[in-house]
Parts: C-alpha cells; structure tokens; sequence
C-alpha cells in the first residue's frame, strides 16, 4: 500500500464499520459471512491502523452488507 493512499484506507474502513452496524451484524458475523477472519474485519475498521485490502474483498463485505461497492470509495475530502 503506498502511504499516500492511507487516509483513504482508513475512511473505507471506517464506512464498513459503519455500514456493518447499520446492518446489527458484529465484526465476528460479517467475518464469518465473508470468509476473512474477525481480527482482519477488525484491522480494516480501527481508525489507527491502514490495512489494505483487495477489489475481491471489498466487493464482498459489500455484498454481505447489501450495499454498492462504489459507496465505500466516495471519499471526503483529504
């Protein structure tokens, strides 16, 4: 991941973190529906830690949470 891409990370988690608590499903719940362990679910939602992930992955917490995956790429401004 390259650093200038950080803050970017850190607001995608941020919105799976709050589209997953829209939806009442716990980190553990969404790790099982994705197939990614809850210590990654975890790692992507802190707001302290950038963890990059993958087009694959994204696409499926977003299908998980029933959501377009377009909206977790609609940034604020940085």
């Amino acid at each position: 991941m390259k650093q200038i891409y950080a803050e970017n990370y850190r607001q995608i988690g941020l919105k799976i973190a709050y589209f997953r608590k829209l939806r009442g499903l716990t980190q553990e719940e969404l790790a099982e529906q994705t197939g990614l362990t809850p210590a990654f679910i975890g790692h992507l939602e802190a707001p302290n830690i950038t963890k990059a992930l993958s087009l694959d992955t994204l696409f499926d917490i977003a299908a998980v949470l029933n959501i377009a995956p377009y909206k977790f790429l609609a940034f604020e401004d940085i």
